[in-house]
């Protein structure tokens, strides 16, 4: 297509009517972010809700385990010296 046709046709484009806009588009969109914001929200309160709850269990759990500690002796040393 040669520029002069490709002017002409852009032209016949913009002179055309727009097209309708539903009525209820604005209501629509706005109630569909506000659920994304929604969604959005909880997922991030879950993101961090998870790894707090993880590193309190952690933290109980070690302390009434005790990993740490050396594990009692299951039989007594023998005695020498006597």
């Amino acid at each position: 297509m040669s520029r002069p046709g490709r002017e002409a046709a852009a032209r016949r484009i913009m002179e055309r009517t727009p097209p309708r806009v539903p009525p209820d588009l604005c209501a629509d969109a706005v109630r569909r972010g506000e659920r994304l914001l929604r969604r959005r929200a909880l997922v991030l309160r879950v993101a961090w809700l998870l790894p707090a709850a993880a590193t309190v269990a952690f933290t109980v759990w070690a302390l009434t385990a005790r990993p740490w500690a050396v594990p009692p002796a299951r039989r007594t040393p023998p005695l020498t010296g006597w």
